[in-house]
């Protein structure tokens, strides 16, 4: 790279790591494994595509690195689709305006537990120090440590501040058997849906369909304790099914001869039910809107159980057509 405002642009990318104390310059360690550095181009283009800027960022080869040896975990902070559409549907309702930031060399600034050594950057060795390497304080980008040390980092500054960490989903996570499915809605807005295998082979329609409410509930009330934090405690929360047996279950605190072979966990919707946190109602088969997932309906049913879920049923002429308009 003999090109000026490319080499300018590295350049700027190595004054940052000396302002926020990245690395420092040590003698090779004995016995220590090194590694290698990468540096990544490219062309920052506007909403017009025209090129306004060369961005470089210098990585490190992750894909080097063995686990228990060179890091004790790695770690992938990605945020719940479910969280992130409740959190819009409630400005969406409190007409809140939404700001998004960018952290930027976010990775940068998360401190490393574990002593690790890179080499020095193509273009940019020391002529003092040719063999000496850099000892990492901070997390570097594709270092398989480098989210976590940056979750920590934030995860400390938010609750410094006041935050607190959300639970872990309370919901069923099983994968197995008889399909279930449900839709969740905040403020008459779908939020959640799902459509899953259950865990257990349902020896009666009935225990399908009980099931299938029991896991319905358990997301229901993970939105609940998400809503907590919105000072919003929300009770009697309606929930529908088509059945009339899986909610004479679910209302019913006494375990008959007939339902002791469920197991006991899927007993937990009679709890809230009968503290009052969830109501069941029947809603006829041709209105239950999670039928979309499971049954063959005609085209006019299937039309009309779309629109009611805030969605539209286009045909590729149509789609294409769209596309076109929105680009």
């Amino acid at each position: 790279m003999a090109d000026h405002s490319w080499i300018e642009s590295m350049q700027d990318e190595l004054n940052q790591f000396e302002i926020l104390q990245v690395w420092e310059l040590v003698s090779r360690p004995e016995g220590k494994s090194i590694i290698a550095l990468k540096w990544i181009w490219k062309n920052k283009c506007d909403a017009e595509n025209i090129m306004f800027r060369n961005k470089t960022c210098l990585v490190a080869k992750g894909y080097m690195q063995e686990e228990r040896i060179y890091f004790e975990e790695s770690f992938a902070l990605v945020a719940c689709l479910e969280v992130v559409q409740m959190f819009i549907d409630y400005a969406a309702h409190k007409n809140i305006t939404i700001f998004q930031m960018d952290v930027k060399m976010a990775f940068l600034t998360g401190p490393l537990k574990e002593e690790v050594y890179v080499s020095q950057p193509e273009g940019f060795i020391d002529p003092e120090f040719p063999n000496h390497v850099y000892r990492l304080k901070k997390a570097l980008y594709s270092l398989k440590q480098a989210p976590r040390a940056w979750y920590d980092k934030l995860s400390s500054f938010l609750i410094e501040h006041g935050f607190t960490k959300d639970a872990d989903q309370a919901g069923c996570k099983d994968d197995c058997k008889s399909t279930l499915k449900g839709l969740q809605f905040l403020g008459g807005k779908l939020v959640s849906w799902s459509l899953m295998k259950q865990d257990c082979t349902a020896m009666s329609t009935t225990e399908a369909e009980y099931v299938s409410v029991c896991a319905c509930c358990a997301q229901v009330i993970w939105m609940r304790t998400q809503l907590l934090d919105y000072r919003y405690k929300y009770n009697r929360i309606p929930m529908y099914s088509d059945s009339k047996r899986a909610i004479a279950i679910s209302r019913n605190p006494v375990q008959h001869s007939k339902t002791k072979h469920i197991d006991i966990r899927y007993y937990f919707i009679k709890e809230h039910v009968e503290k009052g946190t969830v109501e069941l109602y029947f809603v006829g088969t041709e209105y239950q809107l999670a039928n979309l997932f499971t049954k063959a309906l005609p085209k006019e049913r299937f039309e009309y159980l779309v629109h009611r879920i805030g969605m539209r049923c286009m045909t590729p002429t149509q789609f294409e057509s769209l596309t076109k308009s929105s680009s």
